[in-house]
């Protein structure tokens, strides 16, 4: 069985945005710890990501915990090497993929 939860941790490390986008289902939904949608569907998530690999050649994100429970997957990140106008050059995050039929369908992002 694939790990699209791992598969997008590999793809956002390569800076592979269709190998990123190819772990999320069509109508995927990112929000932050407050619900507000930061990107959603491909088309969304491309936007969202596309910039961000194009402008930080050093992005590594790493997986410090990981607990899988049922449909979810939570992971503690910790990434470095973002170089974007306004944002931080590191993120320290828990992040919660919810998954249906092999796909990320929804994630949480609380930082």
């Amino acid at each position: 069985m694939s790990d699209p939860v791992q598969q997008q941790i590999d793809a956002y490390n390569n800076r592979d945005l269709d190998g990123f986008v190819a772990a999320y289902a069509e109508d995927a939904v990112l929000e932050d710890g407050e619900g507000n949608v930061m990107a959603r569907g491909h088309d969304g998530i491309r936007d969202l990501y596309g910039a961000l690999f194009s402008q930080s050649p050093r992005l590594h994100g790493e997986v410090l915990n990981r607990i899988s429970v049922g449909q979810y997957v939570i992971d503690e990140e910790w990434v470095t090497g973002i170089e974007m106008e306004g944002a931080p050059s590191e993120v320290h995050a828990a992040v919660v993929y919810r998954l249906v039929e092999g796909k990320i369908a929804h994630v949480r992002l609380l930082s």
